[in-house]
């Protein structure tokens, strides 16, 4: 027989996506109400149990609804089988997870970031990096054998958040004719590096830097370095910090 697990449903750092589900039929009532508590229905399907599903949006989490047979009362959490399967995971990542990431990616993707590495490298990997943060300097030294096998390409979307003069650093990278030779330098430089704060950030230098910044905010991130990679299944991935040097080999893959 299966159960309802009553416990909302946890997925670190998803964007949730504008608009709303377009429903052929009005939703019921309970639906309704977790609506109006700022839950965001992404599409319904199929339950067990004499129960209907609906995947939900809900503070930046996914989240999966089941009504109940009387159309009265809406349980919210994970439903599992007598084998311990979770029977939410499939419908969930097809309705929430998928169109999330896929945004999450494309809106990334269209920041402003600096290239580390080939063009041509199969794997992508971008991170939100901060030109103060040491733990953005040891991501860079880890991926070294990746990049510069051609395997991977990083993309560095520049915020400032550690220092005062961690925009203006940051602003100095994006304004050089080369900043991808300018953030290896600085990179390579470690603790050592000269890279200079500028002194008056141009409007347009300051305009990418507030629009990565925003993105950052909207995806829940107030941290550097802040890690997205697709795994083995295309699945969009997330890494605080520098990872451990199993998590490393399981984002880069084989060298």
């Amino acid at each position: 027989m299966s159960f309802v697990q009553l416990s909302v449903l946890t997925a670190a750092c998803l964007i949730a996506l504008q608009g709303t589900w377009a429903q052929a039929e009005e939703l019921p009532a309970p639906i309704k109400a977790m609506e109006a508590k700022g839950a965001t229905i992404k599409g319904a399907f199929d339950a067990p149990g004499g129960l209907k599903g609906y995947a939900a949006e809900y503070q930046k989490q996914a989240m999966a609804l089941y009504l109940t047979s009387d159309g009265k009362h809406v349980l919210a959490g994970n439903l599992f089988d007598e084998k311990g399967a979770d029977l939410s995971e499939a419908p969930l990542q097809k309705l929430v997870y998928e169109p999330m990431s896929k945004e999450m990616w494309g809106q990334m993707e269209h920041s402003t970031w600096i290239p580390d590495g080939v063009n041509t490298a199969p794997k992508i990997i971008y991170l939100f990096s901060d030109a103060n943060c040491p733990y953005c300097n040891m991501f860079w030294e880890q991926a070294r054998p990746w990049v510069k096998s051609g395997k991977v390409q990083l993309r560095h979307i520049m915020v400032g958040v550690i220092r005062e003069d961690s925009a203006a650093k940051a602003a100095t990278l994006l304004a050089d004719d080369n900043p991808e030779t300018a953030l290896q330098k600085h990179e390579q430089a470690g603790p050592k590096s000269t890279l200079k704060a500028m002194s008056t950030i141009p409007k347009d230098i300051q305009a990418k830097l507030d629009a990565n910044m925003k993105l950052m905010e909207d995806m829940g991130l107030s941290a550097t370095p802040s890690i997205f990679y697709k795994d083995a299944a295309g699945h969009l991935q997330q890494q605080q910090g520098a990872p451990r040097p199993d998590v490393l080999a399981k984002m880069m893959g084989p060298k």
